[in-house]
């Protein structure tokens, strides 16, 4: 597994986990890979340093994987609440958000539809929104 320093076309860093660079270069030819900001799918690689290890190793713990299984589901499942709790303004989203934005509907949590160019657009006027995809199984 190798960690590779990311950057979308709009500027975005982020980092990202691969099986190897020949993997990562596969998924960025398919359009796999996508900002988590704004969800472009123009993506480059960074130069990365590489790892130097300065201290002895940390121990080996035998709960690690429980650990992230654990915080994993706690994240799925903080996410699956907040979607339950929010209203679903469907296809309105983007009219609705800036709405509340702009003081003209009341502020509360909403969730709807919007395509990746509505969302780049309410990023690029200062409003803050994440794409997050829910299963609709678990809105009900």
């Amino acid at each position: 597994m190798i960690v590779l320093n990311l950057r979308c076309s709009n500027g975005h860093g982020f980092e990202g986990w691969f099986g190897s660079s020949d993997a990562f270069e596969a998924q960025r030819a398919e359009g796999q890979i996508n900002c988590p900001v704004c969800a472009s799918a123009d993506i480059r690689r960074l130069p990365s340093a590489p790892y130097v290890q300065t201290g002895a190793p940390s121990p080996k713990g035998g709960d690690t994987p429980a650990r992230i299984d654990d915080t994993a589901a706690r994240a799925v499942a903080g996410l699956r609440q907040l979607a339950q709790k929010a209203e679903d303004v469907g296809k309105a989203f983007p009219a609705e958000v800036r709405r509340i934005h702009q003081g003209d509907a009341p502020d509360r949590s909403i969730r709807g539809q919007a395509s990746i160019e509505e969302v780049a657009e309410l990023l690029d006027e200062g409003i803050g929104v994440l794409p997050i995809p829910v299963p609709k199984e678990d809105l009900h």
